[in-house]
């Protein structure tokens, strides 16, 4: 009964997908249920278009609080998704986004749907089971990643889930911006008339990871794997070297090494810049005693 309610009184064309004191001023004459107003604020919280719409146009008090970036790839990703998009011929309509937060490797996979078992299968298969298990997952809290079923992949895998507010640019803002960027690129490659987004979609990855990041300094290629990628263009070698394993891997540290120092301090003043330009365009927080 709960959900079909929220659902007529939020999300119908007629509820206008209005705030929690409008939803629940109109259902409180209709309905009861223990807990209804904070069941419905959790509601709207959760609502997509609602977070991505939405914009906050008073600037609030109080100073950014930047999160220290991970020491290392594999520990923190993001995850979002994108769309609904026209259906392809492959019946794909939504993207599924995943960002390491260190290196800013992306892995992004068209889908036909972003329900709760689709969005499960799709991490496991397409990031867990090629990198393993990162240490923190951060996501917002749409229903299809807050759920007993990625709370159960969490505990079974070991990897702590963290929520933000949907498309809040201070909390789960890397994905965020890609999202925004690979959007008007994909436009761009893809063929209108046959609406093929998904054929150009891994083409516009690599393209992606491929590219120097403004932030590390290095393409998320190099920070991934110690190299820089040869691309189409590029002219062959002149001449093959096969080294032997260990000298390759003794290398391949040395890189990784000199690559995630110099990314992870490229980082860290990125996010010093970014605080002293947020903090200048906010005041300082005032409390009242009692």
């Amino acid at each position: 009964m709960i959900a079909p309610a929220l659902r007529a009184y939020h999300d119908h064309p007629t509820a206008g997908h209005f705030s929690s004191k409008r939803t629940y001023y109109k259902m409180k004459f209709q309905y009861w249920w223990p807990d209804m107003y904070h069941s419905t604020e959790d509601y709207i919280k959760a609502c997509l278009p609602c977070q991505q719409h939405n914009h906050n146009r008073k600037k609030r008090p109080g100073h950014l609080k930047p999160i220290p970036p991970p020491h290392g790839p594999f520990q923190v990703i993001g995850i979002d998704f994108c769309g609904p998009f026209s259906r392809t011929p492959n019946e794909n309509r939504y993207v599924l986004c995943i960002t390491d937060h260190f290196t800013r490797w992306v892995i992004a996979v068209a889908l036909p749907d972003c329900k709760a078992e689709t969005t499960a299968e799709t991490i496991y298969n397409e990031y867990i089971c090629k990198y393993g298990v990162p240490t923190t997952i951060l996501s917002d809290q749409g229903n299809h990643f807050k759920n007993q079923l990625m709370d159960a992949m969490a505990i079974l895998l070991g990897h702590h889930h963290i929520y933000s507010t949907t498309y809040h640019p201070q909390t789960n803002g890397m994905i965020e911006r890609f999202n925004a960027t690979f959007v008007p690129q994909l436009a761009k490659l893809q063929d209108t008339e046959s609406n093929n987004w998904d054929s150009f979609l891994p083409s516009m990855v690599f393209a992606y990871n491929t590219g120097q990041h403004n932030t590390t300094g290095y393409s998320p290629f190099q920070l991934q794997y110690g190299q820089k990628p040869k691309l189409p263009p590029d002219e062959p070698p002149k001449q093959v070297i096969f080294a032997k394993p260990n000298d390759y891997y003794q290398q391949l540290k040395k890189n990784l090494k000199i690559y995630h120092e110099y990314a992870r301090r490229n980082m860290v003043r990125q996010k010093e810049r970014s605080k002293q330009r947020y903090d200048a365009k906010r005041p300082d927080p005032h409390y009242s005693v009692g």
